[in-house]
């Protein structure tokens, strides 16, 4: 079996201290990283390193998500990703309201590496509108990413899955990916109203979900399983082993935990599934929704 991480990032911030020398992502401006409490990840993360953590955690293959909005980003990462047998695939940025969408996925899929293009992302957890997936203007965006044969990966919080439900209701042609739960409040131990809107997303069958970001929204101090397994066991039982998908966020994953053990907790999380079901996690549901190369 291919073992897939559906979700990781790379970068490199203009703020970083002893700047790394060889190839990764050009220097930019990540203003999120320049919070106090992101001082530790506030350096260089490049494919290089990811390729050294994911030989030692037995993962085989990745999937590199998008950071910042800019359809420049992605064109290097594209470039990037084509040059190592490590990234299966890319979800990227596109400015989902504007006019000239189909244009810009259609440029970004005939660049460097544009056929590892699979899917889009909009930084919608940051909208201070909780309706925001709802607008026309995204919904026309979101008809035009289906249109491109390309997936749609939903960052949200708690109180914007109302809006997702009802987005993905309204477009049952387009493959949405739920990232990170929809960061549940695992630290304060709440499960509702979540896990109800979780199984309602889930009720519909285009929807995907990443067992990923659990860590981060857990308390930091130390990982406990006992608070992280309430959340994926909603999340299992709601979507089915078939789609769901472990997920790193790596780099972001290192606030809490190395590598090696968020892969390790996300196999804890998912012992009492079968081996195939395992298989699914950690692999086959990711090359499904991305619609990956079938040798994978």
């Amino acid at each position: 079996m291919t073992r897939i991480d559906a979700h990781h990032h790379i970068w490199r911030p203009m703020s970083a201290p002893h700047p790394t020398t060889g190839s990764g992502p050009r220097r930019r401006a990540h203003s999120w990283l320049d919070a106090p409490e992101m001082a530790s990840v506030r350096r260089d993360f490049t494919l290089a390193d990811l390729a050294r953590e994911t030989a030692a955690a037995g993962i085989d293959r990745t999937i590199l998500v998008q950071v910042l909005p800019e359809t420049d980003e992605t064109a290097e990462f594209l470039a990037l990703a084509v040059r190592t047998d490590l990234v299966a695939g890319v979800v990227g940025w596109a400015d989902l309201t504007s006019n000239s969408l189909s244009d810009t996925l259609a440029a970004l899929r005939s660049a460097p590496g544009g056929e590892l293009l699979v899917s889009i992302r909009h930084l919608v957890q940051s909208e201070p509108d909780p309706d925001w997936l709802n607008r026309p203007d995204v919904h026309r965006g979101l008809h035009t990413v289906a249109a491109a044969g390309l997936a749609y990966d939903l960052l949200t919080l708690p109180h914007q899955l109302p809006a997702a439900i009802a987005t993905v209701r309204a477009l049952p042609e387009l493959t949405f990916v739920l990232d990170h739960l929809s960061k549940p409040p695992i630290a304060r131990g709440e499960l509702q109203p979540w896990a109800s809107l979780i199984r309602q997303l889930a009720a519909q069958p285009n929807v995907f979900c990443k067992l990923s970001g659990m860590v981060t929204e857990a308390e930091r101090d130390h990982v406990s399983m006992a608070a992280l397994r309430p959340y994926a066991d909603v999340a299992l039982d709601a979507f089915g082993p078939e789609r769901m998908m472990f997920g790193s966020d790596w780099p972001v994953c290192l606030l809490a935990a190395p590598y090696e053990e968020v892969v390790a907790v996300a196999e804890d999380l998912t012992a009492g599934l079968t081996e195939a079901e395992r298989s699914e996690v950690f692999g086959g549901t990711a090359a499904r929704a991305y619609r990956l190369r079938k040798d994978l």
